[in-house]
């Protein structure tokens, strides 16, 4: 199976992503996933033009010659529809050689935690009487939204970021259309 390198912007999507890409891949193909070690870069930078694809290079660089590449940032308040063909097309210019993939979580990761938040519910995740939003990806913050439905404490990206990524529902995260995307992302990524 190829090696998919992720290239992601926080210090909590790092140890998310390979849990993340795991589970669909086991969801999708009942394998595990090759996921190199991801290559963390401010959203801010990576997103300034020749930054992106100085990541593209050494994301190359780090996987097999069949490796895939996977960019995953949060879309804050960009349209997910004008940045992400855009990141994807500079990406895809400097390695034609490499099957890539580029997703935009709608304003943030955690609002697929908001979708499947009933499956957080528990010590250490959200509160017991936690119902998701009806429309999660509309949240203008999701990462409040999670950490004021925290059963003790504050929701922190390092801490709670992984750890969520391990159990939340990806069923009732496809709802997401972000999401949804991330799964059809990594599924190709590994045909």
């Amino acid at each position: 199976m190829p090696t998919i390198v992720p290239i992601v912007e926080g210090h909590g999507d790092v140890e998310a992503v390979r849990t993340l890409v795991n589970r669909i891949a086991a969801d999708s193909f009942g394998v595990y996933a090759n996921v190199g070690r991801p290559i963390r870069a401010p959203r801010k930078l990576v997103v300034k033009p020749g930054e992106l694809e100085k990541r593209i290079r050494l994301a190359a660089r780090k996987g097999d010659p069949d490796g895939r590449i996977l960019v995953l940032l949060d879309a804050d308040n960009n349209c997910l529809a004008e940045l992400g063909p855009k990141l994807l097309a500079r990406a895809q210019s400097e390695r034609r050689d490499r099957k890539i993939a580029v997703v935009l979580a709608k304003i943030e990761y955690e609002a697929w935690f908001a979708a499947a938040a009933d499956s957080l519910v528990g010590p250490d995740g959200l509160k017991s009487n936690v119902t998701p939003p009806d429309d999660p990806e509309s949240l203008a913050s999701p990462k409040k939204w999670i950490s004021d439905r925290m059963a003790t404490r504050r929701y922190s990206p390092t801490t709670h970021q992984a750890k969520f990524t391990a159990r939340f529902d990806l069923g009732m995260a496809r709802r997401a259309p972000s999401f949804d995307k991330m799964w059809r992302s990594v599924a190709d990524l590994l045909r």
